[in-house]
């Protein structure tokens, strides 16, 4: 029987588990990883975005939001599924009473009993404890996708409120030229009225200034929408947030330094990559289970109690009765149904593989993307800033030029227009900036502590 037992379970072998071509470094971001230097610890990276806001925000967002909660409790039911399980290896003891009362022929009987059962299923080929073992890759499982939501809303919140604040500080560009515009014309309508100048010229003022002021209900409703996200994922009604965010602060911006793992340390540090893993070994456990169930079971049962015919006749020697039962349950015909059962698990074993591949694969291109997205926004970022300042000394001058009536209000509005769209590029690139940085935290596993 023991013979038999050995080869029926299926252990995980080194085939069991997908192999994926990891890359040594990252081909987007050789200059940020560190030669011979620890990896930035990136579990509370919101941190380095120096914020307090911010961080009450994310730090609320993981106490209260309902995914975090949504996943809390699958953990709890995963690991009460383990209790389950694990129940199954133990005896289980029964108590029952009794007391019957027949009539057969004119004569009348009562019977009282009273008594303990016990059963225990000795697991002689694997299957129970094939059971636990997958139960307990199932909490596990549960407890990196637990690390995995977090991970995310980390994400998202921060990135809502670098959002929000790029769209404060759009609103205070319009603003500003708006403003920038209405004193041109006023200059125009003195023009006008002195006779130097067309009332196309003022027209065309006008029409600057009220398409500058267009944008500023659209830029409000903005911002108010992202204000009703940041709460609802801090786990509050829209509108909660309002008299904390009213007030405008700058796009927060992380240094820039940071010393990245190299990619296999970071897959091990991405909990829905460990959360696949978990699952592949989840699925091993239930094919040694299902394979197992094509084996006999035994079981092992019996009771101890008292049997008598009245209920003071129970306290009596005589009235003691003992039982032990043993039996051995072997499947013959099934149809080929316990077969199918480990083609079955096979099967999902083999998904689960396929998903660990596709995870990992996603995980190193989410870390390349960031690294491309970062560079990339940080050049423009640089470029935009020149041009905002020679943008910004352009419409000086050319609206000192125009009071002077030295050149054309053509001029002034190029100017104008250019000013505007260089400042408002500036404030979408710096709040891209912010945003590529916490999307690079969040793809290297950042937001969670191991």
């Amino acid at each position: 029987m023991l013979v038999t037992a050995g080869c029926a379970s299926l252990a995980p072998t080194d085939d069991a588990w997908p192999k994926v071509a990891v890359p040594a470094v990252w081909s987007a971001g050789s200059n940020a990883t560190a030669q011979g230097a620890a990896a930035t610890s990136l579990a509370q990276w919101w941190q380095r975005l120096d914020d307090a806001v911010l961080t009450t925000l994310v730090e609320q967002a993981l106490r209260a939001n309902t995914s975090v909660r949504i996943a809390q409790a699958a953990l709890q039911q995963a690991r009460a599924q383990v209790d389950v399980q694990s129940a199954g290896l133990l005896p289980s003891v029964g108590a029952s009473a009794s007391a019957q009362r027949s009539r057969a022929n004119n004569n009348t009987g009562n019977t009282f009993q009273a008594g303990f059962d016990a059963s225990w299923e000795p697991d002689v080929f694997g299957r129970l404890r094939s059971g636990v073992s997958a139960s307990e890759a199932d909490a596990r499982a549960a407890e990196a996708s637990l690390a995995d939501v977090q991970v995310s809303l980390a994400a998202e919140v921060a990135v809502n409120y670098i959002e929000l604040r790029g769209l404060q500080q759009r609103l205070a560009i319009a603003r500003s030229n708006l403003a920038s515009q209405q004193e041109t014309l006023q200059i125009t309508q003195w023009r006008l009225q002195a006779g130097l100048t067309t009332s196309l010229v003022t027209e065309q003022a006008r029409a600057a200034a009220e398409q500058t002021a267009a944008q500023i209900p659209s830029l409000e409703a903005s911002l108010a929408q992202s204000r009703y996200s940041l709460a609802v994922l801090t786990g509050q009604v829209p509108g909660a947030l309002d008299a904390t965010l009213a007030a405008s602060a700058p796009v927060p911006q992380p240094t820039a330094e940071l010393a990245l793992a190299i990619p296999a340390e970071t897959l091990r540090q991405r909990p829905d990559v460990r959360a696949a893993e978990q699952r592949i070994a989840a699925a091993l456990a239930r094919v040694s289970q299902a394979d197992a169930a094509r084996y006999p079971s035994f079981s092992l049962g019996g009771s101890l109690g008292l049997r008598a015919l009245t209920l003071g006749a129970l306290s009596g020697g005589g009235a003691v009765t003992s039982a032990l039962l043993g039996s051995v349950s072997i499947p013959l015909l099934d149809g080929g149904a316990a077969r199918a059962q480990v083609r079955v698990q096979s099967a999902a074993l083999e998904q689960a593989r396929v998903a660990y591949e596709a995870t990992v694969l996603t995980a190193l291109q989410d870390v390349e993307n960031a690294l491309v997205s970062l560079r990339g926004d940080r050049e423009k970022l640089e470029r935009l800033t020149a041009a905002a300042d020679a943008a910004r000394n352009a419409a000086l001058l050319a609206q000192q030029r125009y009071s002077s009536g030295l050149i054309d209000f053509q001029a002034v509005l190029e100017t104008q227009r250019t000013l505007l769209s260089t400042q408002e590029s500036v404030a979408i690139t710096t709040a891209a900036v912010a945003a590529d940085h916490v999307r690079l935290y969040k793809a290297l596993g950042g937001g969670w502590k191991t």
